[in-house]
């Protein structure tokens, strides 16, 4: 794959001075990046990290002489390649988009249109580009898929979107930014929503071809492990002000500013596991389908703990949503049941009574969606005290604002729209809401995966606390072995619709291992530059 000359490694490709970046809200202006410099080489990639609203996309963005819609870009330089961005005319901005500067977001699903084939996609920007006839950028396309290590790369190019799995399709987007063999890519979180071992399938092959390609990339995240696999440099954010920038192995083992060096040691939640006899949910030989297709679950076996927490882990397809939609009633068993308080549960929603409802709550993963933009934070917590206990008047409000302190959050954030809230403030919503029905279980499924590393951190302090002063039982659905470990009392370890194994945590993560439990915990993530590059060497060899 021979490329144009794109400069010597090394040289100066991105250089930002004193950006300022204005933000829109509360009908005036307000900055959001504060005269933060950057600059960045060929061949270089550098790692963007800090907690949410800290500018890390907001800047990524402005490296293309992006604003987005609420945003601009207000003064200072962006002079890609000699060029200047801030003030070039947006005609010519759009003719480097997608060429020489690519974008990777954090969901593949809506970077591709649904209705156009993998394949004609990711040739679009070479073809737009020039760089090659239909025949030639197909051919080269399917090389770029064999360096994602794609399956079947051939094929896999002719199928749609939802043809493939998320993994997969993060990996094609990545082939889709590297097809016009941009001198700039820019990764937003490009990994978030991926299980731990397909993450490092993505990370090899985003860092390989990064490398084959001699392009430059900035990589946004909050994840330190990860950034640590994929930067040389790292810099970090917070409240849109610079707060250090080092190489990334000076940076790991000594940061210098006080803030960095409480991201470094955000993760010292651990609980001691501990086990009852006393099962307040038992899930008993449960097959599960959707539709009348093949079996999703296979003979799925889990005991809950009265007043404990059990994690269910795996892998994207594993069945761990599966298992909670049959819990919750919103898919019915095939065959088996699921006994609560030692009592068989109606197997569909519509068959069970306020009461069981009542006694099983769910927070979800997406606090944005799982609330009406519409209602305030007094209506979204108001609504199951008034249908499962019947509250009303001083009563309601009263218990209203005792959920709120209950979650660490104040009266004043009653009448507040869940737009004003940040992604923390969400969840600790959601939180509430499931714990104004007074329930037993409440089902955690990926709650904290949306999160920044210091936002987890207070979201699971908080989940334990709770646990100590109502006796609430939780299912932890996770891919976050950190979490896992930060909260659980037993873990469930689960592999295409089947429960490997259940039991005590340190049980689990203690050797010797099933070979899939062995492969989960080894794609976990250190704070070690050199992680991936071992694993990797380490699984070649066996």
């Amino acid at each position: 794959m021979n490329d144009r000359d794109r400069g010597e490694k090394g040289d100066i490709l991105l250089e930002m001075k004193d950006v300022v970046i204005d933000g829109f809200s509360d009908e005036r202006w307000h900055e959001i990046i504060k005269g933060v410099d950057l600059s960045l080489k060929r061949g270089e990639v550098l790692g963007l990290i800090g907690e949410s609203g800290a500018g890390k996309s907001t800047l990524g963005l402005a490296a293309m002489g992006f604003a987005r819609p609420g945003c601009r870009l207000t003064s200072g330089s962006i002079l890609f390649d000699g060029m200047e961005l801030r003030t070039m005319p947006e005609v010519d901005k759009q003719k480097i988009w997608g060429t020489r500067i690519a974008y990777v977001a954090q969901s593949a699903a809506a970077a591709f249109n649904p209705a156009h084939k993998l394949i004609d996609q990711t040739i679009e920007a070479s073809l737009r580009k020039g760089m090659f006839s239909v025949k030639d950028a197909q051919a080269d396309a399917i090389e770029l898929y064999r360096a994602m290590q794609l399956p079947d790369p051939e094929k896999i190019g002719f199928r749609y979107p939802h043809q493939v799995s998320g993994g997969q399709l993060q990996r094609a987007m990545t082939a889709m930014a590297m097809a016009s063999r941009p001198d700039l890519i820019i990764f937003d979180e490009p990994t978030t929503a991926l299980d731990v071992t397909t993450q490092v399938e993505v990370l090899a092959a985003m860092r390989d071809a990064v490398e084959r390609f001699n392009t430059a990339a900035i990589y946004i995240t909050h994840d330190l492990a990860v950034v640590a696999q994929m930067a040389d440099r790292i810099k970090v954010l917070r409240y849109g002000v610079e707060m250090e920038e080092a190489e990334t192995n000076k940076m790991l083992t000594a940061p210098e500013n006080p803030y960095t060096k409480s991201l470094w040691s955000v993760r010292s939640i651990y609980k001691e596991p501990e086990t009852s006899d006393d099962h307040i949910l038992e899930i008993q030989g449960v097959d599960a389908a959707y539709g009348k297709g093949m079996n999703v679950l296979h003979n799925v076996n889990i005991s809950v703990p009265r007043g404990r927490t059990v994690a269910i882990v795996g892998e994207s397809g594993s069945g761990k949503s599966t298992t909670a939609r049959v819990i919750t009633g919103l898919l019915p068993p095939v065959a088996g049941q699921v006994l609560f308080n030692g009592e068989a549960l109606p197997p569909k929603l519509e068959g069970r009574s306020k009461d069981q409802l009542r006694r099983i709550q769910m927070i979800y993963q997406m606090a944005d969606t799982a609330m009406n933009p519409r209602h305030t934070v007094r209506e979204i917590i108001g609504r199951p005290l008034e249908f499962y206990l019947g509250l009303k008047g001083a009563d309601l409000n009263k218990r209203i604002i005792e959920l709120l302190e209950m979650i660490e959050l104040d009266e004043s954030f009653a009448d507040r729209l869940p737009g004003e809230l940040s992604g923390g403030q969400k969840q600790r919503i959601c939180i509430a809401r499931a714990l104004a029905a007074n329930p037993e279980l409440i089902i955690c499924d990926e709650v904290t995966s949306a999160l920044d590393q210091i936002v987890q951190e207070g979201i699971l302090k908080l989940l334990l606390r709770l646990q100590n002063e109502l006796g609430v039982s939780y299912i932890f659905i996770t891919h976050d072995i950190a979490t896992v470990q930060a909260i659980s009392d037993e873990i469930v370890v689960m592999l295409q619709g089947e429960v490997v194994e259940q039991g005590l945590k340190n049980k689990i993560m203690e050797p010797p291992y099933p070979e899939y439990t062995k492969l989960l915990l080894s794609s976990v993530p250190e704070m070690d530059p050199n992680w991936l590059t071992n694993l990797l060497k380490a699984r070649a060899e066996t």
